[in-house]
């Protein structure tokens, strides 16, 4: 993390997420899009700053690999879903149905600003 050189305290470089599930209808669920619901993010308008974000789903896995134990699913926000600020996202890989309810970090990069 990098460190804020005034006050030494740690800044965060990401916003909170939260896995709600699948893209679904009654019937049929779409395993390749996945709906987060960003912390802060409560209205349609407010998603557009977020189009094209980078996210990442860390995991920790049993084996270690390169020395760590962590593992990251890197995915994109590609749209919003309806009018409570909830965006539709692409992962390089489907998420595992055990994320579902588990947190996201939503990256503040690449910049469209």
């Amino acid at each position: 993390m990098g460190v804020d050189a005034k006050k030494g305290e740690p800044v965060r470089l990401w916003c909170k997420g939260a896995i709600l599930g699948y893209k679904r209808a009654k019937k049929n669920q779409t395993n390749n899009t996945s709906l987060i619901k960003i912390d802060g993010v409560n209205e349609r308008s407010a998603v557009d700053f977020y189009l094209g974000k980078r996210l990442a789903y860390i995991y920790k896995a049993k084996r270690e690999v390169d020395g760590t134990r962590f593992r990251v699913i890197w995915g994109k926000v590609c749209r919003p879903h309806g009018n409570s600020g909830v965006v539709r996202a692409k992962f390089r890989k489907n998420l595992p149905p055990k994320s579902i309810g588990g947190r996201v970090r939503v990256m503040l990069y690449p910049s469209r600003i």
